[in-house]
């Protein structure tokens, strides 16, 4: 069920979509084994058939209870590569943090007026941040923003005096990893368009940015499966255990 966001789609009445017949003729080229993930990796761009370039995803399943609160496992990570994506960000700021964050190329900037704006129903960016005296004005849109994933937090960097250093990691590629309630973390690698050497030293980044966070309390197998997949390509299985070396596979 969560092998690519396409299958997790369910249609009215419990029935799955029908999918194409390029989709179907790529999932017969995918075998159920276990690939290197340099070899699933090559497997999905090979894969991606569409007119656009797709984005390739990971899907972590991991063997944590997120009920207990000692075993969220929530952060973020400036991937080697970026991801291809153009990350559109506001910052709530004032004078000049404001000027620092509009130097950096933040997209919006603003406070009274950003929220006002917000609370209106404009929602047109993907990051945001603030600096920690406005926290109290965005904490009244947080029921806005905290759904849509735009909550700015000081775990993830978000909240900060240093506007600028964040505006350019958000920029340059930094993603969130957040497992959801089946233990899931759904993150962005990059574009097919990416060559095999960035994507697969974007996986070995993340990967191990996941492995470092494991929570003490977690018990048994941690890394429980790992697949990848491109917007509307098939889902390929990784083997979740090779971390290094990964361009020698």
């Amino acid at each position: 069920m969560w092998e690519g966001s396409h299958t997790r789609m369910h249609h009215k009445g419990g029935t799955m979509p029908k999918h194409g017949k390029n989709y179907r003729n790529a999932v017969a080229k995918v075998s159920s084994e276990l690939y290197s993930p340099k070899a699933a990796l090559e497997l999905v761009k090979e894969l991606a058939g569409a007119k656009f370039d797709e984005t390739i995803d990971v899907s972590i399943r991991l063997g944590v209870d997120t009920r207990k609160a000692d075993q969220n496992v929530r952060g973020s990570i400036s991937l080697p590569n970026g991801t291809g994506k153009t990350v559109r960000v506001a910052v709530f700021a004032e004078g000049e943090k404001a000027r620092e964050a509009e130097a950096a190329g933040a997209d919006i900037v603003g406070a009274d007026d950003l929220v006002a704006s917000i609370q209106a129903g404009n929602f047109n960016f993907d990051a945001a941040i603030a600096t920690p005296n406005l926290m109290a004005k965005v904490g009244r849109i947080g029921k806005l923003l905290g759904p849509r994933g735009l909550m700015p937090n000081p775990k993830l960097g978000t909240v900060t005096m240093d506007v600028a250093k964040m505006v350019g990691e958000l920029k340059a590629g930094r993603v969130e990893y957040r497992a959801d309630r089946y233990g899931i973390c759904h993150v962005p690698l990059g574009k097919v368009s990416f060559d095999i050497a960035a994507l697969v030293e974007n996986y070995q980044a993340l990967i191990t940015e996941i492995l470092r966070v494991k929570p003490a309390t977690a018990k048994g197998r941690y890394v429980k499966s790992v697949v990848v997949s491109s917007t509307m390509g098939p889902g390929v299985k990784v083997d979740g255990t090779k971390v290094r070396a990964l361009m020698e596979d």
